[in-house]
């Protein structure tokens, strides 16, 4: 692809143990049909960073839905694919690329987990990196782009299949959220500078802080509680929440992306 030319640019490369767990103990759970399903399950792991920890922790997620599913971690930086590579196994490959996804035969992956990655890059260029993972996807796969703080306690990140956004998800810790606000600075680089007024993620982020305030009584039985109460009023206001009590437990909220798209 590409005439064999690598697509995108090196990241800072950031990375901590556990740091993406949140997003992918809701990918294992989201993809778990198609996962148990599929021919080929492969994931890919773009942009894993200076370690290949993310790598491996979304291999041993994922095999706990589906046995024999593999993982190619992918970096754009050859000292970084180096690096990684004694921690190849059964399962987990490293090789150096970028958007283009040089997977080896053409394969198409059921998932494409993007995480820190596209913080760096202009707002314009979020479409097309999309578009172009996005053709990658094997039929009934997703794209997984987002963002999380250093020690993954608050996260957003964006579903995209291969039709478009379907979803946004804004999970946390909730033993160190203040308000649901505090999650902005995480926003994904396609909402991050739309928090303004007259934007839909700062309607949602605004409605959502007044929710949290609502249910401040809650606050006795625990930030649990008090979460799963501001999200059943969001819902109640006509907010398109798609996911139900069991994730709320876990401090997320997933929404139609076409309810804070820009």
């Amino acid at each position: 692809m590409n005439g064999g030319r690598t697509v995108g640019t090196v990241t800072r490369g950031t990375t901590n143990p556990n740091r993406l767990r949140r997003m992918d103990r809701w990918t294992a759970a989201t993809l778990a049909g198609e996962l148990r399903g599929a021919a080929d399950p492969l994931a890919v792991d773009l942009g894993y960073g200076a370690a290949p920890w993310t790598a491996v922790e979304l291999l041993a997620r994922l095999r706990r839905v589906r046995p024999d599913v593999e993982v190619v971690g992918v970096e754009i930086d050859p000292a970084r694919v180096a690096a990684a590579l004694p921690c190849t196994r059964d399962g987990l490959t490293f090789v150096h690329g970028g958007f283009e996804l040089p997977l080896p035969g053409g394969r198409r992956p059921l998932l494409i987990r993007a995480a820190n990655v596209l913080r760096q890059y202009d707002e314009a260029e979020v479409a097309g990196v999309w578009a172009a993972l996005r053709a990658r996807l094997a039929p009934g796969g997703l794209l997984v782009e987002g963002t999380c703080d250093e020690i993954g306690r608050r996260h957003v990140w964006i579903a995209v299949g291969p039709e478009g956004p379907r979803s946004v998800t804004f999970a946390t810790r909730l033993g160190s959220l203040h308000r649901p606000s505090d999650l902005a600075e995480r926003l994904p680089k396609a909402l991050i500078h739309r928090n303004v007024p007259g934007e839909p993620v700062h309607a949602f982020l605004t409605a959502f802080d007044r929710a949290w305030a609502s249910a401040a009584p809650l606050s006795s039985l625990g930030a649990r509680q008090r979460w799963i109460a501001a999200v059943r009023d969001l819902r109640a206001q006509g907010w398109p929440v798609l996911d139900g009590p069991t994730r709320w437990r876990q401090g997320e909220i997933t929404l139609a992306w076409s309810s804070v798209a820009p």
